[in-house]
């Protein structure tokens, strides 16, 4: 059985996160969304609503599941039997960083695998998502339903992340 890992923060995930998660889907056996516990960096969700959220908008993906970690991704890859790290790339700029990550990982044993985002999504990130979401813009066709009204409940203070 081929497995991968597609990890990060996905506080919150995007669409653009979800195409990479189903592309790979598609070429792996397992594909873990893993969500990176850093608990020196205050996310507007838990991790566990992250999960949840995360969960429900990939319930479409029966070889996907939900995890969460803290420390080296290579360490936990080696602790679950994953040999493939998956990670979309937007632009160079974060070619620049993701290349260096997989130069150490593949040191480490875990090979990684770059996705082209699709152009629809080129321009989304988590960081944008939250700001137009924090002044009540319309962010519906970026992320999934569950995930846009989360981002409403917390913005109007309707529920807690």
């Amino acid at each position: 059985m081929t497995k991968a890992i597609c990890p990060g923060s996905f506080d919150p995930v995007t669409n653009g996160h979800l195409d990479v998660f189903a592309r790979a889907a598609a070429l792996f056996d397992e594909v873990t969304v893993a969500v990176l516990i850093n608990s020196t960096k205050a996310g507007l969700f838990t991790v566990e609503k992250r999960m949840e959220m995360i969960r429900e908008a990939t319930a479409a993906y029966p070889n996907i599941k939900v995890d969460s970690f803290h420390g080296l991704l290579a360490d936990y890859c080696k602790a679950e039997g994953v040999g493939a790290i998956v990670k979309g790339l937007r632009a160079v700029s974060d070619f620049d960083y993701e290349l260096q990550m997989s130069q150490m990982n593949s040191q480490l044993g875990v090979e990684t695998f770059f996705v082209a985002t699709n152009p629809e999504y080129s321009f989304l990130s988590s960081s944008l998502i939250k700001e137009v979401a924090k002044y009540d813009g319309d962010v519906s066709q970026m992320v999934p339903a569950n995930v846009n009204e989360a981002l409403k409940a917390h913005f109007s203070g309707n529920l807690p992340a």
